[in-house]
């Protein structure tokens, strides 16, 4: 039975809390005005909760209005947190995939990987998921999306169950989830996958000396692309955004920026002869209009990695382009002499080892001249 009548409170007139029970009490500020409060202890703490002002909400309003505070807090809620999440506009999955793409594409450096992130969600995920809204999905629905593809397309399926994991912590991260994504329950509910030792195919490096007379056959932009990149043992991303102006001729150095780099720090390559010859026989595709040193079908724009991709198969070749890299660390490992932290500075590899890291302040430029040099003498034609 409350305290308060409601004789009482219209004729309430000096400023002060008035207890009604339970929690409940009426705060006057002024004549005939104020609000209804709850101290109430929520996840520990005791905090105020507002239910109202006094012209607005009656005693017996504030009465039952409390009670169904009392009961949602005995039942693990928050009553603030889900009047602030009520008043947050609740989005659907691929309205909120979207959004996540939009702010995290600035920081990614690859645009293939920029495409493909929402590419695969469109895909595989927005069929079941896209018109739901994000509170509204559960582990049991994210299996549905993945349980087709789970075993035939294991690496597919890996990528589009991590990046609805991130749209969903998006979500709760923004007040749209009261959790974050069930992904670590959803591991248990899906079949194991067969293990892989996650390596690029790669060509043995016995066998790049052939595949080079091969590239030699006739010229191409593709061709050239894809010698030059055995030659400095770079990335695709790397070979195929090349400029003339990374290039410096007379001190035989290729300067890749930060920017363009995986780690996100400048690398400089040494070119070899065989690696200058490459560029010399790129010249005539050389547009005024683009700095690309092997354009594009349309000179605006770098070659694509299915390009590159394209000759290995049209060669019948059952190896990646990335493989080449794991074909030099192989030769430098096994035919020369020089120390492995050499060919991992030659790859552009970060050091593993903070420590080590820390104290390294040498790019090795010097050897890497000299290892660069023997494997161009190693794969190029006699």
């Amino acid at each position: 039975m409350g305290k308060l009548t409601a004789a009482q409170v219209r004729n309430l007139k000096t400023p002060g809390r008035y207890m009604d029970g339970d929690g409940l009490a009426l705060v006057i500020t002024a004549p005939q005005k104020g609000y209804w409060v709850l101290r109430a202890t929520v996840n520990g703490r005791r905090r105020d909760i507002g239910l109202g002002s006094l012209d607005l909400v009656k005693l017996a309003e504030a009465r039952e209005a409390a009670i169904d505070m009392r009961r949602d807090i005995q039942r693990g809620l928050d009553p603030v947190a889900e009047r602030k999440r009520q008043k947050i506009e609740i989005l659907t999955f691929k309205a909120a995939a979207k959004k996540v793409h939009a702010e995290q594409t600035a920081s990614w450096k690859n645009g293939k990987h920029q495409d493909q992130w929402l590419n695969t969600l469109e895909s595989y995920a927005f069929p079941k998921l896209g018109d739901r809204l994000v509170n509204d999905i559960e582990g049991p629905l994210i299996r549905e999306v993945l349980v087709g593809i789970w075993l035939s397309k294991p690496e597919t399926a890996r990528r589009v169950k991590q990046r609805i994991g991130v749209v969903l912590d998006w979500a709760y991260a923004n007040g749209m989830r009261l959790t974050e994504a069930p992904m670590r329950s959803l591991n248990r509910a899906l079949p194991r996958q067969p293990k892989k030792d996650g390596h690029f195919a790669a060509m043995p490096y016995e066998d790049v000396p052939a595949f080079i007379q091969h590239l030699r056959k006739r010229i191409s932009v593709t061709r050239l692309a894809l010698e030059f990149l055995i030659l400095t043992a770079a990335r695709s991303g790397e070979v195929r955004g090349a400029k003339w102006s990374e290039i410096d001729l007379e001190s035989k150095l290729w300067t890749v920026p930060a920017d363009r780099m995986k780690v996100g720090k400048k690398h400089t390559v040494p070119l070899t002869a065989a690696a200058i010859n490459v560029l010399e026989r790129a010249r005539p595709f050389y547009a005024e209009c683009s700095d690309l040193v092997f354009p594009g079908r349309n000179v605006l724009r770098p070659l694509s990695d299915m390009t590159l991709l394209k000759v290995m198969r049209c060669a019948a070749l059952p190896f990646t382009v990335h493989g080449f890299r794991s074909a030099f660390r192989d030769w430098a490992a096994e035919r020369s002499s020089f120390p492995g932290e050499v060919a991992e500075a030659a790859l552009a590899h970060t050091v593993a080892n903070r420590v080590e890291a820390a104290y390294r302040r040498t790019d090795y430029l010097d050897k890497r001249k000299l290892l660069m040099k023997d494997w161009a003498d190693f794969v190029m034609p006699g």
